[in-house]
């Protein structure tokens, strides 16, 4: 199986570790809150301390990772695309407001992404669109 980074592990992003982790995957979530680490652990990942606005604290928990799952608004969102092509990882998951530039940096720089479009109000639909995209990005 794979090893999936999950920038921005909140509520929807814990409901989606724990079904990548159920299908076997080695999940790594990201949070920039010490106290959010417990939750993020209980879902079966590996919980990181890590600020998606500081791409020094994120590009370290990238070692191993075949997807990175970007689940946070903002950031340096393009740095971040244009830093993976030289890395391991195959696949770039987004939720986000930019998704223009997330197809951008797919199209300049040959890399796979899926984009989440599922409301996330509705948690289900939600989170089996974001491990359907995961799991394409990975052959599956």
């Amino acid at each position: 199986m794979a090893r999936v980074l999950i920038v921005g592990c909140g509520c929807r992003g814990r409901e989606l570790a724990a079904e990548l982790t159920a299908a076997g995957h080695a999940v790594r979530g990201t949070t920039r809150r010490e106290k959010a680490l417990e939750a993020i652990s209980a879902t079966g990942a590996e919980a990181v301390l890590a600020d998606p606005a500081r791409l020094a604290t994120i590009l370290p928990r990238i070692e191993g990772v075949s997807v990175v799952c970007w689940l946070v608004r903002g950031g340096p969102l393009e740095t971040l695309l244009e830093r993976l092509v030289d890395t391991p990882v195959r696949g770039f998951v987004y939720e986000g407001d930019r998704p223009d530039v997330v197809r951008a940096a797919s199209d300049r720089w040959q890399i796979p992404v899926e984009v989440i479009d599922e409301d996330p109000v509705d948690h289900p639909a939600w989170r089996a669109a974001a491990a359907g995209a995961v799991s394409r990005l990975l052959g599956g």
